[in-house]
């Protein structure tokens, strides 16, 4: 077998990647990110490999959760600790829920570029290339604006760089003591809609009064004022993450510096393309988005070329099938990951196959579609016997109103008064909080029964 080198990549198929036209600025700007530090390090991956094992194994669970399209013209603080803060509510949820630690690794950091349906898209009758994300084009309907500048790159860097600052900042300055989260989750519990979130949040009052009484407080240990954050994003810009890749001097791997964990998306998931080939060959945790087309057979091949090792951790599958449509395939591709013995990491992506379009003519997400979802997600593992390890949402810390539904119940006619999204619809700060109080009742829920069982 022919040793993996870095930019062995570029002699396969390459889809849902951009045509540069000017090839000297690109390489000028692949050397100079090449001669950069790296985002991430191979310590922090393999941390994450050995957290993301345990979850495959029912012993952690993941919440992955972030932007659905990062955004240069968006970017602040304010909307990176906003996003941070929701999704330590929701681990402190599920903490309580399924009685394990959440690992927690956001979309964040680098998820610029985007798979489109159609290269290009036509308004008022003139046809343009797709947005492909702010670090290949612009968003504006511009024949300027949709030229593919391999400048952007830098600018992606820059950015992903002061987000990972200000989240390291905030994983271990005090930001996300136990405590205080848990004063933000009894905000949201408040409302009259969030009366049967309550009971829960409760519990989990009477839980932090129980250990402060014992003693254990933030003041005398360390993992209540301190969490551990990864980020991920799709590797897409397969020219961005080969110039960020580096060997790692301790193992002697590869490693991809521009997060801690990247994906493979359901379009981009050939077992002979530019992709995968990139990603069989880095040290870091993998995902593999599997949707309704994926075959038992490309599962097999992605499996053996993606974890060859079969390391606990390494692969994580992301369902994303659809409300309705879960029970159709997601025990195939069970079966087909136990006849091969494989060690995987299953995860639900309820919002990609959800998507419609509303009647006000917003592209949109049904909360209750995505919880439909989720729940079918975790029956069909109760019914196999397998493990519902994660998941994996489209949502941010802002109070936007992109996907309908929730408690403060987004109405069609609400989408187009704070509908922000580049790409796609995400759930707000009020929704992403209520799945979590929902997922979590299903966690509490597998957990009793397997209780019962084990008697």
């Amino acid at each position: 077998m022919a040793e993996w080198v870095k930019s062995g990549w570029r002699n396969k198929p390459r889809i849902q990647m951009p045509e540069y036209t000017d090839e000297d600025a690109l390489k000028a700007v692949e050397a100079q990110l090449a001669s950069y530090p790296p985002l991430v390090f191979a310590g922090e991956a393999r941390r994450l490999k050995e957290k993301l094992g345990a979850a495959s194994r029912g012993e952690a669970f993941l919440l992955q959760g972030g932007d659905c399209a990062e955004s240069f013209e968006q970017f602040s603080a304010d909307a990176i600790r906003d996003t941070f803060k929701v999704m330590l509510q929701m681990a402190m949820v599920l903490t309580y829920g399924a009685k394990v630690p959440v690992v927690k690794v956001g979309r964040m950091a680098g998820q610029f570029a985007k798979p489109r349906s159609a290269p290009t898209e036509v308004v008022d009758g003139v046809e343009l290339p797709s947005y492909r994300g702010d670090i290949i084009n612009e968003l504006a309907f511009t024949a300027d604006a949709r030229i593919p500048d391999p400048k952007k790159m830098l600018q992606a860097y820059t950015q992903a760089a002061a987000t990972l600052n200000l989240l390291r900042a905030f994983s271990t300055g005090g930001y996300a003591d136990v405590h205080q989260v848990h004063a933000w989750t009894l905000g949201f519990t408040e409302g009259e809609k969030a009366a049967k979130y309550r009971d829960m949040a409760n519990r989990i009052s009477n839980a932090l009064d129980f250990m402060n009484a014992a003693g254990v407080n933030s003041s005398t240990a360390h993992a209540l004022r301190t969490v551990d954050f990864y980020t991920s994003h799709e590797g897409l810009l397969l020219e961005y993450e080969e110039a960020l890749t580096r060997l790692d001097s301790t193992s002697g791997n590869w490693l991809a510096g521009s997060g801690h964990m990247i994906w493979i998306g359901d379009r981009t998931r050939q077992p002979d393309g530019a992709h995968v080939e990139f990603c069989s060959g880095v040290q870091n945790p993998i995902g593999l988005k599997c949707g309704p087309t994926t075959t038992a057979e490309d599962l097999k091949v992605l499996m053996a070329k993606l974890n060859p090792e079969n390391e606990a951790g390494r692969l994580t599958l992301i369902a994303r099938f659809g409300a309705g449509s879960v029970g159709e395939h997601l025990p195939r591709l069970i079966k087909t990951v136990q006849e091969e013995g494989a060690n995987v990491l299953w995860t639900c992506d309820p919002m990609h196959g959800n998507t419609i379009k509303s009647s006000s003519g917003f592209k949109t997400r049904p909360f209750d579609s995505v919880l439909r979802e989720v729940q079918e997600f975790f029956s069909v593992h109760k019914a196999e016997g397998t493990v519902p390890g994660g998941v994996h949402f489209e949502m941010t810390g802002q109070d936007v109103t992109e996907c309908t539904g929730g408690v403060r119940a987004v109405t069609d006619e609400d989408l187009s008064s704070r509908y922000h999204t580049a790409c796609d619809p995400r759930l707000n700060a009020s929704q992403s909080l209520e799945l979590a109080f929902l997922v979590a009742e299903e966690l509490s829920s597998l957990r009793d029964e397997r209780k019962k069982e084990a008697v």
